[in-house]
């Protein structure tokens, strides 16, 4: 794998308490990668030590190719960061956050005003650049949060339970900017606590009280901890027998059709469901992905009874 991010047995104490704990994983360069727990779990931690902010107790970690334990500020110009709370200065509009945070970043004159004007306008940003951030709502001030950490191009963004405190809209939006950055080749990586954001990632990580407990793709963890997809098909009488036929399965006879629960939607599956709603248009079909929060439920449950 070509890992943008590498950490080895990264390991936090507090006096005697453990935040994070013998943490060992590796980023996908140009994935969206998903570190998901509960409050408290050690997930802003991780992310402060992988940034350079805070120096482990034991461990390596390597951010693209940067030693962060003895090269701290190096890694920083490589990187993008948005925190839980948006770091954009209260008192001070959001064109002027701009001006501060392009100084920081090296940005001045045309170049600062080329780039702003197209993340301005991406994130439908104009009539909040006159505005005092502390005045902005919740929504607008998230995607002013990202745009400008990002206006230095980033190779890899760090967003930090970026979607807390906002309405579901807000949310979806976000994550079609974050997806959108993905898409023109940053790496992602997330924290957050709402499990259901895991579907918009390409890698999830599960930690809790400070050690990792599951890693890997989303529809891998669905396979490995819960009873899988299931397909509701309502059908006619006359034509249930021959929808079921078509897709070569074990099913269940429902009131309405039949049932059928599969392990995952591979692509034999899906291209005998797409002819059955082409060929048969009054079939309907529902599928039903287990919930993510049901995974990170037995998820949890299996690491106690490892423990």
């Amino acid at each position: 794998m070509d890992a943008i991010i590498r950490t080895h047995g990264l390991t936090k104490r507090f006096g005697d308490f453990t935040a994070v704990a013998d943490l060992s994983i590796e980023v996908a360069r140009g994935s969206i990668f998903a570190f998901l727990g509960a409050n408290g779990s050690g997930k802003s931690t991780t992310i402060r030590m992988l940034i350079g902010l805070l120096a482990p107790t034991a461990g390596t970690v390597e951010v693209d190719g940067i030693d962060v334990i003895h090269h701290p500020r190096r890694v920083r110009d490589r990187i993008g960061y948005m925190g839980q709370k948006v770091s954009l200065y209260q008192g001070l509009t959001l064109r002027e956050n701009v001006e501060f945070y392009g100084g920081l970043y090296g940005l001045a004159g045309r170049e600062l005003a080329d780039r702003w004007a197209a993340l301005r306008d991406r994130f439908g940003l104009g009539e909040a650049e006159a505005e005092k951030t502390e005045d902005l709502p919740a929504g607008i001030r998230q995607r002013a949060g990202l745009a400008v950490s990002i206006m230095h191009r980033p190779r890899l963004l760090f967003l930090d339970e970026p979607t807390a405190g906002v309405d579901v809209r807000s949310r979806a939006l976000f994550w079609e900017l974050i997806q959108d950055e993905a898409a023109a080749g940053a790496t992602v990586f997330v924290t957050t606590h709402f499990m259901e954001e895991a579907d918009y990632c390409d890698w999830v990580c599960f930690i809790d009280n400070g050690r990792l407990i599951a890693d890997a793709a989303p529809e891998e963890l669905r396979r490995r901890y819960t009873g899988g997809y299931v397909i509701e098909v309502a059908a006619p009488a006359a034509s249930r027998a021959a929808a079921a036929a078509s897709l070569a399965r074990l099913v269940t006879a429902t009131p309405d059709g039949f049932r059928l629960t599969v392990e995952g939607l591979d692509p034999p599956l899906l291209d005998a469901l797409g002819r059955l709603a082409t060929t048969q248009p009054e079939v309907d079909v529902h599928i039903a992905a287990p919930a993510m929060t049901d995974v990170f439920r037995r998820v949890l449950a299996e690491s106690a009874r490892a423990a």
